[in-house]
């Protein structure tokens, strides 16, 4: 495995980070997940954009997107694979033990890992932590990412791939690594970006090809949505077929089975829209 840390190829085991590295010691960092299909990225320039927002929004200096362009090419190049997950980490970097950021400058890694197709449906459960979307990390991209841990953890001792939030009003928010999408009526919605969710790539692909409705949206709304079904850079579009104990024995039903083959369709003759 060859992976990029500050400006070059590393081999595994030559690629450390330090211990006062700021993304570990208060995890003062942010980053995105790429698809890579034949070594190639998919949606990397919306990938890219948002990852410098995220940067700002931290008050981290903005990435060299060319430098990062320049490093998910070499470690496409270096570590072969039909499909995979291209991962871009950006840190403070060094710094003091604590919040205050030292002035070594940020640290850039990019790394690959495997991915396999996911199965054409899911099963997910709700949880009763909420997403705060008033909060200074709202809509960000970073590293602090405990919460989410958490709560997949639980998810999977549930037998579920996914776990789902509303905001602090009660509405919709998002999943831990998911944008969610439910289908009323026969028409397809989603939570707003104001509901505090993820400004998601695939979610937003997904709103521009199928003309979904940008909705606040109860939590309940889940118990009587004909169809749900979530969004993320690996999932693509994938079907729900179990929220909590209400199981949707169609899923894929038909408004989404035709999102998921609108949206492999429009990703397979662009692989940078």
């Amino acid at each position: 495995m060859r992976i990029w840390l500050n400006g070059g190829l590393r081999d595994l085991d030559s690629a450390h980070v330090s211990v006062f590295d700021h993304g570990l010691t208060v995890g003062d960092g942010v980053f995105e997940t790429v698809k890579a299909v034949a070594g190639r990225p998919f949606a990397l320039t919306r990938h890219l954009d948002r990852l410098a927002r995220s940067a700002r929004g931290l008050g981290l200096p903005e990435p060299d997107a060319d430098e990062v362009r320049r490093a998910c090419a070499a470690v496409l190049d270096g570590n072969p694979m039909a499909l995979g997950r291209l991962r871009i980490t950006y840190t403070g970097g060094l710094s003091p033990l604590g919040s205050d950021r030292g002035e070594k400058g940020p640290t850039l890694v990019v790394a690959l890992d495997g991915a396999v197709r996911r199965p054409d449906s899911t099963a997910v459960i709700t949880v009763p932590w909420t997403r705060n979307e008033r909060g200074a990390l709202t809509g960000l991209k970073t590293t602090s990412y405990a919460e989410n841990v958490v709560a997949l953890a639980r998810a999977k001792e549930r037998g579920a791939t996914e776990a789902l939030f509303a905001n602090t009003v009660g509405q919709l928010c998002e999943g831990t690594g998911t944008n969610v999408f439910v289908v009323i009526d026969g028409e397809i919605h989603t939570p707003p970006l104001a509901s505090g969710c993820l400004a998601g790539i695939t979610r937003e692909l997904a709103v521009q090809w199928t003309d979904a409705h940008e909705t606040d949206l109860p939590l309940d709304v889940l118990d009587r949505a004909e169809e749900v079904f979530l969004t993320s850079t690996l999932r693509d579009v994938q079907a729900v077929h179990r929220v909590d104990d209400r199981r949707l024995p169609d899923a894929p039903g038909p408004v989404t089975t035709k999102a998921m083959q609108i949206f492999e369709e429009r990703a397979g003759n662009d692989l940078d829209p």
